[in-house]
């Protein structure tokens, strides 16, 4: 069943409009008497739709659903700027497996310059991507795509999380198995959680000093060396493995 985010509720309501409006109409041509599915405010309710306008659609509420499909504790992912798409392909596979947050940034390594000038414009699609990602997967909640900021900018940010790690491929090849399951053993539901991870060619060492020097802890991801794209997708399956199959 279709779902739909929806920021506009009142008396049992919910209304939906412009890009919405017109995928209900023109693309899945439902009708008055249809159902969908409509998310707000981290909640979601299956609904019938009760009038058609060429302004708006109007969702009349059937009942809400009791259950939260949303990860027990809230991750966040900062990716070094990587080339080509590889972060829309981070957005749209961490939103589809729970991530709350990403936070792209210019890292030593980073082989892409952020264009100002193209900024806003980039943003918006990736979080359009989020967006329909979040839809595809049933998630209650569409993550915020922040735009790109430097080091010095991602540690202010990180003083709002409970706990912080930084994936670093030398402690892979140096054996390091223990700081991401201890770090998940000690989580309660409701913190947060920020994870970093390099562009391609890593994060550099000094990059890596300066975030433990900010009360992170480096981690491995396993054995093997994983890409930037892959590295992320791997960490978001581990929160989801300890938090919702092992329970």
């Amino acid at each position: 069943m279709q779902r739909y985010f929806v920021e506009t509720f009142k008396d049992d309501q919910f209304f939906l409009s412009h890009e919405d409006r017109h995928h209900i109409v023109n693309v899945m041509r439902l009708k008055t008497g249809d159902e969908i599915i409509c998310a707000y405010n981290e909640k979601s309710a299956l609904c019938s739709i009760a009038e058609i306008t060429d302004e708006q659609v109007v969702a009349k509420v059937i009942k809400w659903e009791d259950e939260s499909v949303e990860l027990p504790i809230k991750v966040a992912i900062a990716n070094g700027l990587p080339k080509g798409d590889k972060l829309e392909w981070v957005i749209q596979k961490g939103t589809e497996l729970g991530a709350s947050k990403f936070i792209p940034f210019t890292a030593a390594r980073s082989i892409v310059k952020w264009d100002e000038k193209k900024a806003a414009k980039k943003v918006e699609r990736w979080q359009r991507i989020a967006k329909e990602a979040a839809e595809q997967s049933h998630r209650q909640l569409i993550p915020e795509v922040n735009t790109p900021v430097n080091l010095k900018s991602l540690l202010q940010l990180s003083r709002s999380y409970d706990f912080k790690l930084v994936a670093f491929e030398e402690d892979a090849k140096q054996g390091e198995t223990s700081i991401l399951n201890s770090t998940l053993s000690r989580m309660e539901k409701g913190q947060s959680l920020l994870l970093v991870f390099g562009p391609e060619g890593g994060l550099d060492q000094e990059e890596v000093a300066l975030l433990k020097e900010n009360d992170f802890e480096s981690c491995s991801l396993g054995p093997r060396i994983l890409r930037t794209e892959t590295a992320p997708l791997y960490a978001l399956a581990a929160v989801s493995y300890h938090f919702e199959l092992m329970r």
